[in-house]
């Protein structure tokens, strides 16, 4: 290739780097490839529906899928084949009592939503139960599934219905979940069962008509467990605002692994709860992204360094784009620490307006978990804490303060799509380079495979999931295997995060920038990176993010 093309393909490079978002917003795939049922591994059986949850356990080469009425076994490497399966059918009773409440036939069965691994061979799995929800325990022996111990009640714990969003996690034995309480789905709650039982309070300050999206227990401090921070992503309705319209806002709150409740105040409920708003937008187009979809949390040894990836949509206009952001664990937690709360003032009538706080924060300062300072006080547990504290957390869980964005901008932005679903791989040149892969789906079943290149934002690959348009409403990725999972309503499907193969020629192989792939001099071919660094440099040519670059002969 000439220097001329060169220099021209070199400045392209750069002016991509500089569009400004209004050009971002119509990124179009480097390469579409439609349905092909020979590049992935596919599980639909007729009678098998709603995927509605995956756990993998790549220590065990495992997958398991929860669907309506039963929980299914894969092997990791090839979810083509059933392993093993068990049912979980609703009790009769449930299915008459849903029934009789005015819920369809489809609605009550029993979906199974939530799988947590207690340890090598025992699970604790959920249930809508004909929206009568339970929870019991599975073990596994020999790839044979067993449930034992009877179905127990277990509202706060599992949704109701299918459909609903909600988040759980499993901490040191105790089950942390984002859900509703009710059979009306008007009660919502932040729930920890098992150990040192608490919940959120039932007022529409701390939780109104949310969606939960996401938990995430981030590590801060080795010696100090009690410092560790679980955070809860939801969308939900805007107390703070005074709006013709229901107003939507996403936000980001924390909860103290080592609180206690309060002796009095605040008994058997959070004391650590505080939210505080995340702000997705775009300045110069004056769009703002107030709904979440989805989160992926990319982890550093060094908990400050952690990344918070959040899928964003519009509550209202019918400009149908879709943004991803960054937010940056420093800053989510130097607001809860440092930042302005927000408060309520009384108007005429009923009426409350929340504005910032400007009295005095007492001490220690409310949501300070596990705090030297408030240790030094006397203070070694919630438990201790002065009634003023408890008080005023109870009074103020919403911070005046907000979380920006990293850049004060989104990641990138996707016009005509609507993304569900988010995954990030991290793939490593021969250079040493680390870059972050986003793994996308979409409401009508397509994979987006996202590059973020020095800035410059590149669709690799847009990949057809599915033979006909279904959401994808799963997606997990088992980074050591280098595999992702994907589920729709009716099918589950399998497939790298590269597929090589698909490039033919050096030059095709060169130009799709794909970190992971790279072109063999010695095969002739376009290999898997990660499989073959055994082999020496100088026999395999990286990819490089020019493609102007020739591979050498």
């Amino acid at each position: 290739m000439g220097t001329t093309a060169a220099f021209c393909l070199l400045m392209l490079c750069g002016i991509i780097q500089q569009q400004d978002a209004s050009n971002l917003l119509n990124i179009i795939p480097r390469k579409t490839v439609k349905y092909q049922s020979e590049n992935l591994k596919v599980f639909k059986k007729q009678g098998l529906s709603n995927f509605s949850t995956v756990l993998l356990s790549e220590e065990t080469n495992t997958l398991y899928a929860g669907v309506k009425d039963y929980i299914l076994v894969f092997d990791l490497n090839d979810i083509s084949k059933e392993i093993s399966r068990i049912s979980w059918f609703a009790s009769e009773d449930s299915k008459l009592q849903c029934l009789r409440k005015g819920k369809s036939k489809a609605e009550c069965n029993n979906y199974i939503l939530i799988m947590h691994k207690i340890n090598a061979t025992n699970l604790y799995v959920c249930g809508t139960n004909a929206f009568n929800p339970a929870c019991r325990y599975m073990v596994i022996d020999n790839m044979k599934l067993k449930l034992y111990t009877r179905a127990t009640e277990s509202r706060g714990r599992c949704p109701y219905e299918p459909t609903v969003s909600y988040a759980s996690l499993i901490v040191d034995g105790a089950l942390y979940t984002a859900t509703s309480n009710n059979f009306l789905g008007t009660e919502p709650i932040i729930l920890r069962s098992f150990r040192n039982p608490l919940r959120t309070e039932y007022k529409a300050t701390w939780l109104n008509e949310p969606t939960f999206i996401h938990m995430e227990l981030i590590q801060e401090n080795e010696a100090i467990s009690d410092s560790d921070r679980i955070y809860v992503f939801f969308t939900e309705t805007a107390t703070e605002f005074e709006f013709y319209d229901k107003l939507r806002v996403s936000r980001v709150a924390q909860l103290c692994k080592g609180d206690l409740g309060g002796k009095r105040t605040l008994k058997k409920r959070w004391t650590s709860f505080l939210k505080s708003t995340l702000l997705c937008s775009v300045p110069e187009l004056q769009f703002q992204f107030n709904i979440l979809q989805d989160v992926f949390v990319v982890k550093n040894s060094n908990w400050r360094e952690t990344i918070i990836y959040g899928i964003f949509t519009q509550q209202w206009g019918k400009l149908d784009i879709s943004a991803v952001c960054a937010f940056q664990m420093e800053t989510i937690q130097e607001i809860f620490l440092k930042g302005s709360f927000k408060g309520p003032v009384a108007l005429e009538g009923s009426h409350m307006k929340w504005v910032m706080y400007r009295g005095d924060v007492p001490t220690p300062r409310p949501g300070a978990c596990a705090d030297v300072s408030a240790v030094h006080l006397g203070y070694n547990s919630s438990l201790d804490l002065p009634d003023k504290v408890l008080q005023f957390a109870r009074d103020h869980p919403l911070m005046d303060s907000i979380v920006n964005s990293v850049g004060l901008q989104p990641v990138f932005l996707k016009r005509g799509t609507k993304y569900t679903q988010l995954v990030i791989s991290q793939a490593t040149d021969l250079d040493n380079v680390t870059y972050d892969i986003f793994f996308l789906g979409t409401d009508k079943g397509y994979l987006h495979k996202t590059l973020n290149c020095h800035g410059e934002i590149i669709i690799l690959e847009e990949i057809q999931l599915f033979p006909s348009a279904e959401p994808v409403q799963i997606l997990k990725l088992a980074s050591l295997k280098g595999l992702l999972y994907a589920s729709s309503p009716s099918q589950l499907v399998q497939l790298p995060v590269a597929i090589c193969s698909w490039y033919k020629q050096c030059f095709h192989c060169i130009l799709a920038r794909d970190p992971y792939c790279a072109w063999s001099l010695s095969l002739h071919n376009c290999i898997l990176l990660a499989k073959h660094l055994e082999n020496s440099q100088k026999e395999n040519q990286k990819v490089p993010y020019h493609p102007w670059q020739q591979p050498s002969s």
